[in-house]
């Protein structure tokens, strides 16, 4: 018999199970885990969706450092002005749905 339990993506874990954090340094600098895509980007905003969600991050001179969605982890860097999460009822329509199409 065979015990060995199933190993499970990351996009069929419960939500509790999925890691998403953030840190903020000096409003400079985000780092973040638990994104599995990014939208958009540019100068002034990022569109990315969590495993809690659409996020967007506003500011001004913002470049994507770090992006690694196999692992889940993205760094921007920039002046960070705003960040915005959305419910996922939210983004199926609305401001979100325009940004991630």
């Amino acid at each position: 018999m065979n015990t060995e339990k199933p190993i499970l993506q990351a996009d069929t874990l419960p939500r509790q199970e999925k890691k998403h954090e953030l840190e903020l340094r000096d409003r400079q600098v985000l780092t973040l885990n638990g994104v599995t895509d990014v939208g958009r980007f540019d100068e002034e905003y990022v569109a990315l969706q969590t495993v809690a969600g659409p996020l967007g991050v506003e500011g001004k001179d913002l470049h994507v450092k770090r992006l690694s969605l196999e692992s889940g982890e993205v760094r921007i860097e920039g002046e960070i002005t705003a960040l915005y999460y959305a419910d996922r009822q939210e983004a199926r329509g609305g401001f979100f749905r325009r940004l991630f199409g």
